[in-house]
């Protein structure tokens, strides 16, 4: 076929014979697939081997008819008909990738780099992923012929190495964002505001707890790893909404400079196998899974064989190496749902730590923390830890906030104890639901949907009601 297409001729027939001194289509065509989330590893691969002292490389463009739609490969660019019609050299195709900071990384989507590294002699033909309308399955395509099939080979292994050390994610703080088909190259960066550690208002025993199990964890890697102790562990905070632990996790993520955070909620962890393989990757890193108690609830249908989307969380989390440095952090509001499933799976949660309602010392120094930056006038605040008393910390920083409202309304540079009261009054305006929603009163865990009740070991909840046995 080869031949055939050669005696017509191709622009790019000739620019390749001059560079490999041989018949290019003689040559075998290795190539290696990638996901999309890839794409700019790939790019900084490229960009780094090509730098290499002794070596050297010129870029070229093509301009094919449906190029972005019929999966344009290397082997295509040997022949001068078909679907793309006649081919030649043109401007290289780029697309923009947003990394962290804000930076944004140009990746080759269509061109050829044609390579001398000493006496080697190769060409690599970057390829898609397509649109992704086009088709959402697509993958990012290298493809690397060489006159000599190892020089193809060596230089696979050499990029394969250098997307691993030039992570773009390595050390920061990223989520997937699921779509109708998964994982479509959408990785994105985030910025966690710093949280100080006296922002964080817990029992001094608790803090310290989640701390040393983080932490100082992290920081004695090493000497676990000479003691033969495995790296991976997994926490899980729980308690009331609103009692700080998002802000915790936040916090946690401040103090662990360097490593790898990748955030997800329940119903992103479609994607566990991803993350978890970022996990791996990337570590030292920690996976965040905040209301993991949302996945115990999504389940296949009863009597047909499934792995509910907690179980294969578990799974993920016990197949991790020893050696790996990863940290799982789950919160949840319904620890009810999740005991079952844990205590079936033991080894996978290895802290488990309750975020209470605070108490009067608690609520005394959270209304200190939200006051700063107000001017309090004639305010004891003293009076209000009594009034708070069953209050979560998001209450209590919503109440300083509403107070602050009011005083800016009524034209008052200062807030005083007719706003705080104000403030008070609005918050319970909505009855006890609407306190329990703003984190005050009782115990606000939610109460189970009547359909779904706790999980149990098989991996599908039990049935609440609507079912009974038929015998006979």
């Amino acid at each position: 076929m080869y031949a055939e297409s050669a005696k017509v001729g191709s622009p790019f027939l000739d620019r390749l014979r001059e560079h490999f001194g041989v018949e290019p289509t003689a040559l075998p065509v290795i190539a290696e697939e990638f996901q999309r989330y890839d794409h700019p590893n790939l790019q900084v691969a490229l960009d780094a081997y090509v730098k290499v002292d002794g070596r050297s490389s010129s870029l070229v463009g093509i301009a094919a008819q449906n190029k972005r739609f019929m999966a344009l490969q290397l082997s295509d660019l040997f022949s001068s008909g078909g679907p793309y019609g006649r081919l030649s050299e043109g401007p290289v195709d780029y697309v923009n990738f947003r990394l962290a900071d804000d930076a944004v990384l140009a990746c080759v989507q269509f061109g050829m780099y044609l390579i001398t590294a000493g006496d080697a002699r190769l060409a690599a033909f970057v390829s898609g992923p397509p649109a992704q309308q086009m088709d959402p399955r697509a993958r990012l395509r290298l493809e690397v012929v060489a006159a000599r099939r190892e020089d193809a080979e060596k230089m696979l292994r050499d990029i394969t190495v250098l997307m691993r050390e030039r992570n773009v994610y390595r050390g920061k703080i990223i989520s997937f964002a699921p779509g109708e088909f998964g994982v479509q190259g959408l990785v994105r960066f985030h910025h966690l505001p710093t949280i100080s550690r006296d922002g964080i208002i817990l029992p001094p025993e608790l803090f310290a707890r989640i701390e040393r199990h983080t932490v100082a964890f992290a920081e004695h890697t090493e000497s676990l790893l000479a003691a033969g102790r495995s790296l991976k562990r997994g926490v899980l905070l729980y308690g009331p909404p609103g009692t700080g632990k998002t802000l915790t996790v936040m916090y946690l993520a401040s103090r662990m400079p360097g490593r790898t955070v990748i955030l997800t909620t329940g119903p992103g962890l479609g994607l566990i196998g991803s993350v978890a393989q970022f996990a791996r990757d990337l570590a030292p890193s920690m996976v965040v899974v905040e209301d993991v108690d949302l996945i115990a609830q999504e389940r296949g249908l009863p009597g047909v064989p499934a792995h509910p989307l907690l179980f294969e969380l578990l799974n993920q989390m016990d197949g991790l190496a020893d050696d790996r440095d990863v940290l799982f952090l789950l919160t949840t509001n319904r620890p009810d749902i999740l005991e079952p499933a844990l205590a079936a799976r033991p080894g996978r949660v290895d802290l488990v730590a309750e975020m209470p309602l605070p108490d009067a010392e608690g609520r005394r120094r959270l209304l200190e923390l939200y006051a700063r930056g107000l001017t309090l006038e004639g305010v004891d605040l003293g009076r209000y830890v009594e009034r708070t008393d069953g209050a979560s910390p998001a209450y209590i920083k919503e109440l300083l906030r509403k107070a602050a409202l009011l005083a800016a309304i009524d034209g008052s540079k200062a807030v005083r104890d007719e706003h705080l009261e104000g403030a008070m009054e609005e918050l319970a305006a909505g009855g006890e639901l609407a306190k329990r929603i703003v984190g005050f009163g009782g115990s606000a865990y939610l109460p189970p949907a009547p359909s779904v009740g706790p999980m149990r070991p098989a991996g599908f909840p039990e049935m609440t009601g609507g079912f009974r046995r038929i015998s006979g």
